[in-house]
């Protein structure tokens, strides 16, 4: 069983990809936006992956993948980006900064499933 951190704003997206986890048979911690996310990881270091959205209020998704990899302790933390409104040179920016995958919005579960999986292997 992982615990798993979702920084999303939207309650929709939030409640369908902390469904999608708990179904997984993991922990979903859900986290309002990317601020709130990076305090969490700091305070207790413990998560076992990040699951971000981009677009998010006072800390959005590109600069939270910015932060925790100039962080040491975050270098190996899976990450991983959901968003809808990013074309292909966003994507490859983001992975570029350092995210371990992309899944676009809406969410498919089964995509879904096989990236967290990929990412806790």
């Amino acid at each position: 069983m992982y615990k798993i951190l979702i920084a999303e704003d939207d309650r929709i997206s939030q409640k369908l990809a902390a469904r999608f986890v708990e179904d997984m048979g993991h922990i979903p911690v859900v986290s309002p936006h990317g601020k709130h996310a990076y305090e969490a990881l700091k305070a207790e270091n413990n998560f076992d992956m990040l699951i971000t959205d981009i677009m998010m209020p006072e800390m959005d998704g590109r600069q939270l993948v910015q932060t925790l990899r100039g962080d040491s302790q975050f270098m190996e933390l899976p990450i991983v980006i959901m968003s809808a409104v990013v074309g292909v040179s966003d994507i490859s920016n983001l992975l570029a900064l350092g995210a371990t995958y992309f899944l676009t919005k809406p969410i498919d579960k089964a995509e879904f499933e096989e990236v967290v999986n990929r990412c806790l292997r």
